[in-house]
C-alpha cells in the first residue's frame, strides 16, 4: 500500500487528487466540532456509552464522536446508508427500478437520484427521533418548538451537505467520499481508545500482560479481516471460439471472482439493528416494564452481553449475509448472460444446470462469510462482557469498515496507475 501511494505521489494528476482528498478530510473533521446550541453534553454522554443497549453508541462510532458531542454532523452519513441499503432492496423487489437499473448509466444516476432524494427524507425522520430522544433524555436546555426546528433543521442540513461533500471527494479525489468519511471518523477513535486502555492501566484496572493481549486479539481479528477481504471464491469459464467478420478467434479461459465477505458488513449492521431496535424504542419511555425488561432482564435476548443476546447476535448475522447475497446477486442472470456470450463452466450444462451451480456455491460463500462476520463481531462483546476493557471503542463492523474501505481506495489508485501507463507501477 505505501508504495503503492509513493508511486501515485510521483503523478502529478494523482498527486492533486491525494492532496484534494486529505484537504477535504481534514476539512471536514472540523466541521465534527462545531456544536448544536442548546444542548447539555453531560446528559447526553449516557447515551453514547457502550454497552448501554440503543443504536446510538453505533451512531457515534461511525460519525466520530460527533454525536455524542452533538456536532452539526451527528447523524453523519447514515440517513444515506439507510436510504442506499432500501434502494438496493428496492431494485430487486420493483420491477420498475429493476429495469432503470439494466438501463446502463443514465439508468444508475436516476437510482442515485433518487437515493438523494429519500436520504433527505431519512434525515428529517431521524433528526425529529434523535430530538425526541435527546428531549426525553433531559440534554435540552431549551424545549421551545422553534429550538425543535432549528436543531432538526441543522442536522438535516449537515446531513444533506455531508451527500454533496463525499460526492466531490468521489468526483475529484481518491477513492468513494460516503466510504472514506465513515472511514476517517472510525480512526479518528483510535486516540480515545489508547488513552481509554491506557488509563485502564493507570488504574491498575488492567496489567501489562492483559493489555498485550487485547492487542495482540484486535491484531489478529484485523490480519483475519484483511486475509477475508482479499480472499474470493473463482468460478472458472470458459468461452468457445468465434468467428467474426472472417476471422477465428480463440476460446479463452477466465473465471467469476466471488468475495469471500462482501455481504459481512451489511449482515452486521441488518442484524444489529434488529438486536438493539427494542431498547431504542424502549427508550421513549424509560420507566415502563418493557424497557425494564429488554434491557435488565436475565430472560431477555436483547440484553447486550448475555450469551442468549450473543447467540442469537450471531444467528442473525449470517442469516442476513446469506439473505443479502440471495437478493443481490442473481444466479439466472450470470447463467443467461454467460450463455449469451457463449460461455459455460466446465462440467456444467448451460441454462438451468448452470444457475442452480451458481446459486449453491453463493450459498455456501454466504454461510462461510458470515460466520466469519459473526465471529468478528461477537468476540469484541465477549471481551467486554468478561474482561476490564468494557467501554473501549472496539468493534467488528468498524474493523471491516476500516479493511475495506483501504483495500478499495488501494485497488481505485492502482487502477488510475495502470490508465496512466505509469512505468514504475507497470514493472
Amino acid at each position: 500500500m505505501l508504495s503503492t501511494l509513493r508511486n501515485a505521489w510521483k503523478v502529478p494528476d494523482l498527486k492533486k487528487r491525494l492532496i484534494f482528498t486529505f484537504l477535504m478530510l481534514v476539512l471536514f473533521r472540523m466541521g465534527n466540532f462545531i456544536l448544536v446550541p442548546g444542548i447539555d453534553q453531560m446528559k447526553l454522554k449516557s447515551l453514547t456509552e457502550a454497552g448501554n443497549g440503543n443504536l446510538f453508541s453505533f451512531y457515534d462510532l461511525i460519525s466520530g464522536g460527533a454525536f455524542s458531542k452533538f456536532s452539526i454532523f451527528a447523524m453523519g452519513v447514515v440517513p444515506y446508508i439507510n436510504s442506499s441499503i432500501i434502494f438496493q432492496l428496492l431494485t430487486i423487489a420493483i420491477p420498475s427500478l429493476e429495469q432503470l437499473s439494466k438501463e446502463g448509466e443514465e439508468g444508475r444516476k436516476k437510482i442515485q437520484q433518487y437515493t438523494r432524494y429519500w436520504a433527505v427524507v431519512f434525515a428529517v425522520l431521524q433528526g425529529l427521533s434523535t430530538y425526541v430522544i435527546i428531549s426525553r433524555a433531559g440534554a435540552l436546555q431549551d424545549t421551545s418548538k422553534l429550538n425543535m426546528v432549528l436543531i432538526i433543521l441543522t442536522l438535516t442540513t449537515a446531513s444533506t451537505f455531508l451527500m454533496w461533500f463525499g460526492d466531490k471527494i468521489t468526483e475529484h479525489g481518491i477513492g468513494n467520499g460516503i466510504s472514506l468519511i465513515i472511514f476517517v471518523n472510525i480512526i479518528s477513535r483510535f486516540p480515545s481508545t489508547v488513552y481509554g486502555i491506557s488509563s485502564l492501566q493507570k488504574a491498575e484496572e488492567v496489567n501489562s500482560v492483559q493489555v498485550i493481549m487485547f492487542v495482540a486479539l484486535a491484531l489478529a481479528l484485523f490480519l483475519s479481516a484483511v486475509v477475508m477481504s482479499l480472499a474470493e471464491r473463482r468460478i472458472p469459464v470458459q468461452y468457445a471460439g468465434k468467428n467474426v467478420g472472417g476471422k477465428m478467434y480463440k476460446g479463452q479461459s477466465t473465471h467469476i471472482p466471488i468475495n469471500l465477505s462482501s455481504s459481512g458488513v451489511i449482515g452486521i449492521i441488518f442484524a444489529m439493528s434488529v438486536m438493539l431496535f427494542p431498547a431504542t424504542i424502549g427508550a421513549f419511555w424509560p420507566n415502563s416494564k418493557f424497557y425494564l425488561f429488554v434491557t435488565g432482564s436475565k430472560y431477555s435476548i436483547f440484553k447486550e452481553g448475555s450469551w442468549q443476546y450473543i447467540v442469537v447476535y450471531f444467528l442473525l448475522i449470517i442469516f442476513f449475509t446469506w439473505f443479502y447475497t440471495e437478493v443481490t446477486f442473481k444466479p439466472d442472470e450470470m447463467a443467461e448472460n454467460m450463455h449469451k456470450s457463449s460461455g459455460f463452466i466446465p462440467g456444467i450444462r448451460p441454462g438451468e444446470s448452470t444457475a442452480n451451480y451458481i446459486e449453491k456455491v453463493l450459498a455456501r460463500i454466504a454461510v462461510f462469510g458470515g460466520i466469519f462476520a459473526g465471529i468478528i463481531a461477537i468476540i469484541p462483546i465477549i471481551v467486554a462482557a468478561s474482561t476490564p476493557f468494557k467501554g473501549i471503542s472496539f468493534g467488528g463492523t468498524s474493523l471491516l469498515i476500516i479493511v475495506g474501505v483501504s483495500l478499495e481506495s488501494v485497488r481505485q489508485i492502482e487502477s488510475q496507475l495502470v490508465m496512466r501507463h505509469y512505468q514504475g507501477f507497470l514493472k
